[in-house]
């Protein structure tokens, strides 16, 4: 609290440092730089909160780049000729923070958006140092953008995504913004009040504070803790108390 007001501190106030952590921007995005993107200017917001606070910030748009189908973790070794997800999974790996950020299309994430979850799962059974998925120890969250339906279903696809390949979601770890039901302006477009709308905004802000807060007290404390989620330990026979039951 502040000494002066009695009010909870304001980032203008506080004193959290978020030094030594990076956040990789993932904008799923259908089309290529430097064409405007409506979920760049939502990402943007994000993106000021965190480089304000000392958080080393990277975006990427995944279309910019030669991604493979497919769930090898290097598609050149199954016939295609290029496939730049290697280099884009060293960031991944690299980031304590990953927001994966997706327009709308007939009610789903974009195209894209699927394809760069997929090539994430592609890699989900690499291990750590200590045993665990190599995802283990970062923090995900989503932002969606559209002017049809769907900011919920979306980020209910993303969020379990990420959770299931080994990433640590915080409370409220989802923003998004859409117009009114029907063909309308996007969120960049003049008159849409998508920068403007405070529902938004607000939640943009919650679940940026909260990806911050969640990755400093997993990288202070070493990552998530190594017993009972270690697939080396299980594949050498340990069971972690698992109750292993008697055939008769």
């Amino acid at each position: 609290m502040d000494a002066d007001t009695g009010r909870p501190e304001t980032d203008e106030t506080s004193r959290w440092d978020f030094s030594g952590l990076s956040a990789l921007f993932l904008n799923c995005t259908l089309k290529r730089s430097p064409e405007l993107s409506h979920t760049e200017g939502l990402v943007r917001i994000s993106r000021a909160i965190m480089e304000k606070n000392g958080v080393s910030v990277e975006e990427l748009r995944p279309v910019d780049h030669d991604i493979a189908y497919g769930v090898w973790p290097d598609m050149k070794e199954h016939g295609w000729e290029k496939d730049d997800w290697p280099e884009i999974y060293e960031k991944v790996k690299d980031a304590n923070i990953l927001v994966i950020s997706s327009p709308i299309w007939l009610g789903e994430k974009s195209s894209v958006c699927t394809k760069v979850i997929e090539r994430l799962y592609s890699t989900s059974s690499d291990l750590n140092e200590v045993g665990q998925y190599a995802y283990y120890g970062g923090v995900g969250g989503c932002l969606i953008t559209g002017n049809e339906d769907g900011v919920k279903h979306c980020s209910m696809n993303i969020l379990y995504s990420l959770q299931h390949l080994g990433y640590a979601i915080p409370p409220q770890a989802d923003a998004g913004w859409i117009g009114e039901a029907g063909p309308g302006p996007s969120y960049l477009d003049p008159g849409s009040g998508g920068p403007e709308n405070d529902f938004t905004n607000r939640n943009t802000t919650f679940m940026t504070w909260n990806l911050m807060h969640l990755a400093r007290m997993i990288k202070d404390s070493g990552g998530i803790p190594a017993h009972g989620n270690q697939r080396s330990e299980w594949e050498a026979g340990c069971r972690f108390d698992h109750p292993v039951p008697e055939f008769r």
